[in-house]
């Protein structure tokens, strides 16, 4: 499923400062477990790296060799190891190991919670359609937009949007972008399990009531879902978000049936 685009994906923002790491713990647990692990093992080792030179600065480390071993040190201090083979014997050395000891516990601490804050997240496992369909549905010009769940529990009392977005000009000649709430058939499911057509009615004042496929185009229209339920197994609020772009759209189309009967008499859903 291909990931939401994101404002900072499609405008340029001026005026809003950067926020510096004020935002770093968000942008961790946005980021994928590649860069996260990556960068703690990097904290890690450039943590060591300083108290090794700290170490190699002010001496006062019982049978250390070289840099290496000093290293080696660091690490079985911030680990809380202590093999005994190399030891502080100065009051300098002692001072180092209590700061790297302070060091430690913080870094294990926030290591930790940023784990666990990125294993916790809820995320759904919503699927959506690639491409949304406008056809007839008993007469009536009707949008279809098809969606899945992937897992096989149920996401409880699932409530969908869909938001129509374009751009307008007024009577003033100024350019605004509009956002307009289109009405479903349906729009929540009291247990969503594997699959839901959306169909959304295009009749006289619905704001897709008259558009094109080459209106649409011009006004940059955009339909923004998001579905929001609570999963029946962690028994936490999910939610998922999906853009489909003016071309996304299929005219004159309709899903295709996704439930079939198998030999046997079971159900398969494709």
């Amino acid at each position: 499923m291909a990931r939401p685009k994101r404002i900072a994906d499609t405008i340029e923002l001026i005026g809003v400062g950067h926020p510096g790491l004020g935002d770093l713990y968000h942008g961790l647990i946005r980021a994928p477990w590649s860069a996260t692990l990556a960068l703690i093992v990097a904290a890690y080792l450039i943590i060591n790296l300083a108290f090794a030179c700290a170490f190699a600065i002010t001496g006062g480390i019982d049978g250390a060799r070289g840099f290496l071993d000093l290293f080696f040190f660091s690490v079985e201090t911030s680990g809380t190891i202590g093999y005994g083979a190399l030891h502080p014997v100065t009051t300098a050395a002692h001072l180092v190991v209590t700061v790297e000891s302070i060091v430690s516990i913080l870094l294990v601490a926030l290591t930790t919670g940023l784990v666990f804050a990125k294993f916790s997240i809820p995320r759904a496992r919503v699927r959506f359609a690639t491409n949304p369909t406008i056809a007839p549905y008993d007469g009536v010009p009707t949008l279809y937009i098809r969606l899945g769940n992937q897992r096989d529990s149920r996401l409880i009392d699932a409530t969908l949007r869909v938001v129509l977005m374009r751009t307008e000009r007024t009577k003033e000649g100024v350019t605004m972008y509009r956002m307009y709430d289109l009405v479903l058939e349906r729009e929540r499911s009291p247990a969503m399990s594997r699959s839901w057509i959306a169909l959304h009615r295009i009749v006289e004042g619905s704001p897709l009531h008259g558009s094109t496929p080459e209106s649409l185009a011009s006004q940059e229209a955009e339909l923004m879902l998001t579905v929001i339920g609570m999963d029946e197994i962690s028994v936490q609020s999910h939610h998922a978000q999906h853009l489909y772009e003016a071309k996304d759209l299929r005219w004159g189309m309709r899903p295709g049936d996704m439930v079939s009967e198998l030999p046997d008499g079971r159900l398969r859903v494709d």
